[in-house]
């Protein structure tokens, strides 16, 4: 992927995960770019086919295009930040720490992605305590 394109996605989309909503700004880590489809399934390194996603969202998604409801126990495809909107299948638990899946695609997606893992509830935790989350809309 070229260093303008890279620039290009961090401009328009900014330093927060598209996924867990979590900024590099708190993080200090790096955002990464995710294909959405990735390339060894057939993806493109197209701007159409990248997000902006924290290193944990990113690793955790690695290969996968779908994943199991654990409501339904249903096959459903992933969130896709380029298509759909992250409100309409996401929400704050009422302590900020957690992300609530509202439909089975961001049930699925919080699962695969382990966005509700220990570590990084605590870390919200401390964040909420000093009002660096939940993220503003």
């Amino acid at each position: 992927m070229s260093r303008s394109l890279f620039a290009r996605l961090r401009s328009r989309l900014g330093p927060r995960c598209e996924y867990c909503q979590t900024s590099s700004a708190i993080t200090g880590e790096t955002i990464t770019i995710d294909h959405l489809i990735p390339l060894s399934r057939g993806g493109t390194s197209e701007e159409e086919n990248l997000c902006v996603a924290c290193r944990r969202c990113n690793r955790n998604k690695s290969m996968h295009v779908e994943a199991v409801d654990p409501t339904t126990g249903e096959y459903v495809a992933l969130f896709n930040p380029r298509i759909q909107m992250w409100h309409e299948h996401f929400i704050w638990s009422g302590d900020g720490t957690q992300v609530i899946g509202l439909t089975s695609i961001g049930r699925a997606t919080v699962e695969i992605l382990q966005m509700n893992h220990q570590d990084i509830v605590n870390a919200r935790r401390l964040w909420v305590s000093v009002g660096w989350h939940p993220p503003k809309q």
